[in-house]
Parts: structure tokens; C-alpha cells; sequence
């Protein structure tokens, strides 16, 4: 459950004022959260133990049929690994939020979450309330609560257990880069956040092994010219302009 008011949570960021959170949660392994935040929002996942596994997927709050372009995502910065100014991307071509501060550098934009099939086969339950619950049932049940359904979820990007790409083309399970490492969003819309803090599918440990996951959130201010990330490349350059002028014309 979070932390309400969320200025009462136990973990305050060191760098920020408890009176300005306005999310705070505790997300427990094999479990989900889910928000509605305001654009210039900050979110700062962090993975105490080195077992957290933040499943993500995002949406336009305004007009959830433009959500998370994972493609995208890997295309229009020319990188596949999420790190320090990553923007994530949407299907229309705009930036839903962009990776602001990173000191796990494990992540996974590859693989997406488990599914049902797959965690009865290696743990013999998938079930949302079992021992081993799947991203994508837990999913099924954030998106529930804004109106969403099965079909409305896409792949996800995964924080805090890393995959890379093997010179055979295979992948490679790199893990989690140690307790203690954390990860700030920050919203480029007004944004639906989905969570599940699952065993990533690649996991090679028999045992559905997952740690606690925190979230915070507070206000702060949307990337912008002059910003790295905003000028890094001509492309994406063009994708903070097609979010400034979709947030422009909507008066945000």
C-alpha cells in the first residue's frame, strides 16, 4: 500500500523535501503499483536489496492509446540500454519520459515481463495472488484500474536486472548491479505509470527470487531545450519538439 500522505514514508529521498512526495510506496516482491502523474513529475525507482525487477510500462493520461514504443524507445536514440538521458518513447513519436539519473545501469528493453505460460512452466504458478505471479497478469490488474485491458498492454521495459545482446546474437543475463542503486523518470506528459516488481523472465535461478521495490515521486520540470537529452541528436531533438507541441496546443 502507499504511504499516505506520501511526505510519511519510512525511505525519503535524501535530496528531496518529504513535504513535496506525492507518491511514496513500498512495492512488494511479486507485487504492483500504479499512478496518474502530472507532467514534470520526478519518479525515483529504488532497488534496496539487489532483487527488485521494476517492470514499467507508461501512457498518455490524457490519451492512453499512445503508450509505450519499446522499438522506439531502443530506435530514435540509436541505443538499446537505458542509462543517464534515455527518453522513452511513445507510438506517436513523442517523448513520455526520459531516464534523468541511473547507478545500476542493469536494465532490459528485450525481453518485456513474463507471461502466464511461462511461469507455469519454470515455477508451476503464474497466478496474480501465488507464489509466482507474472508481469503480465500483474499488469492485467493495473491497467484494470484506468479503464485498460489485455490488449492495451505492450511490451514493457525492465529496471534493475540487465540483459544485453551476446556476440552470437543470444542474450546474456547480466543480473542486478547490487543493492542500494536506484533510477529517476521524469515525466515528458502527463502520464498512467504501471509497475510490476516481478522475477524478470530471464532470471536462471530456480526459485522465484524478488526483492522490494520503493517509489517515490514529486514535482520537478519537464526536459527542455538546453537539456542534454533534448539536444543529443537530431532525432531526438524532433521527439521533445513533437512533445512540446502536443503539450502546447493541449495549454499544459
Amino acid at each position: 500500500m502507499p504511504y499516505l500522505p506520501a511526505s510519511s514514508t519510512p525511505f525519503p529521498p535524501e535530496d528531496v523535501d518529504p513535504a513535496l512526495l506525492v507518491w511514496a510506496e513500498t512495492v512488494a516482491p511479486g507485487g504492483y503499483t500504479h499512478k496518474v502523474l502530472a507532467r514534470g513529475s520526478q519518479v525515483r525507482l529504488d532497488d534496496p536489496t539487489g532483487d527488485a525487477c521494476a517492470h514499467v510500462l507508461l501512457y498518455n493520461a490524457l490519451e492512453p492509446v499512445e503508450r509505450l514504443n519499446v522499438a522506439d524507445t531502443r530506435k530514435i536514440p540509436w541505443q538499446a540500454y537505458l542509462s543517464d538521458d534515455h527518453p522513452l518513447l511513445s507510438n506517436d513519436g513523442r517523448v513520455l519520459a526520459t531516464v534523468t539519473r541511473d547507478t545500476s545501469g542493469r536494465h532490459d528493453t528485450f525481453c518485456g515481463t513474463s507471461s502466464d505460460a511461462w511461469n507455469l512452466h519454470k515455477y508451476g504458478d503464474a497466478r496474480p495472488e501465488g507464489p509466482s505471479p507474472s508481469g503480465m497478469a500483474q499488469f492485467t490488474l493495473a491497467a484494470a484500474k484506468h479503464g485498460l485491458g489485455p490488449r492495451d498492454l505492450p511490451p514493457a521495459v525492465s529496471f534493475f536486472q540487465g540483459v544485453h545482446v551476446a556476440a552470437d546474437g543470444g542474450f546474456e543475463w547480466l543480473g542486478s548491479a547490487g543493492p542500494a542503486s536506484s533510477v529517476d523518470l521524469i515525466a515528458e506528459l502527463p502520464l498512467i505509470v504501471l509497475v510490476a516488481n516481478v522475477a524478470h523472465p530471464l532470471d536462471p535461478r530456480e526459485n522465484y527470487q524478488v526483492g522490494p521495490l520503493r517509489v517515490h515521486a514529486w514535482r520537478s520540470t519537464p526536459t527542455g531545450p538546453g537539456d542534454t537529452a533534448y539536444e543529443a541528436s537530431p532525432e531526438r531533438r524532433r521527439a521533445y519538439l513533437n512533445t512540446v507541441d502536443y503539450v502546447s496546443a493541449r495549454g499544459l
